[in-house]
């Protein structure tokens, strides 16, 4: 009997990976933290983690996305959690449509996982859930919901995503 199809998680930065400098002021982005949030957590399904880059989605340049989009069509595996900040993730999810056979399902916080009151790792555990149970496609998981990545945008107004028609 086959075990369960392993997970690789991409990690591109975002406001997940964020961590706040007294002395700067500012936020910068450091070294990922989902393999810590999948290690608290005590994921027992396999997967493995890839760092692509460590940078603000708003810095996302073509090739940082065309990078991206290579790293999932060259995976060994067919499930996919890629973490991204939230700014431009719809962007990210629309350039990664057209790769066939592969659940790739997008996720970030809009607080640090350091923070004691992020939504990096509910977030992280529904990108986990939906990866393994969703058909082939493109999905972004937030706050508790799923979105179609391919009709979803960020209201930044109300700080969530909602579904679009276009």
């Amino acid at each position: 009997m086959a075990g369960p199809s392993p997970i690789l998680v991409l990690t591109t930065g975002g406001t997940i990976d964020k961590q706040y400098f007294d002395a700067l002021s500012e936020y910068q982005i450091r070294e990922s933290t989902v393999a810590r949030l999948l290690e608290i957590a005590r994921v027992t399904h396999p997967f493995r983690t890839r760092e692509l880059m460590r940078k603000d989605s708003l810095e996302l340049t073509d090739e940082d996305r065309q990078m991206i989009r290579q790293a999932v069509a060259d995976a060994e595996e067919s499930r996919i959690v890629i973490t991204h900040g939230t700014d431009t993730m719809a962007q990210t999810a629309q350039d990664l449509s057209g790769i066939e056979g592969k659940t790739i399902v997008l996720t970030g916080a809009l607080a640090p996982a350091r923070f004691i009151e992020s939504d990096a790792a509910f977030n992280v555990g529904m990108a986990f859930a939906c990866c393994q149970a969703a058909q082939p496609g493109i999905y972004i998981t937030m706050n508790g919901s799923v979105f179609d990545g391919l009709h979803v945008a960020k209201d930044r107004e109300r700080g969530s995503f909602v579904t679009t028609t276009d």
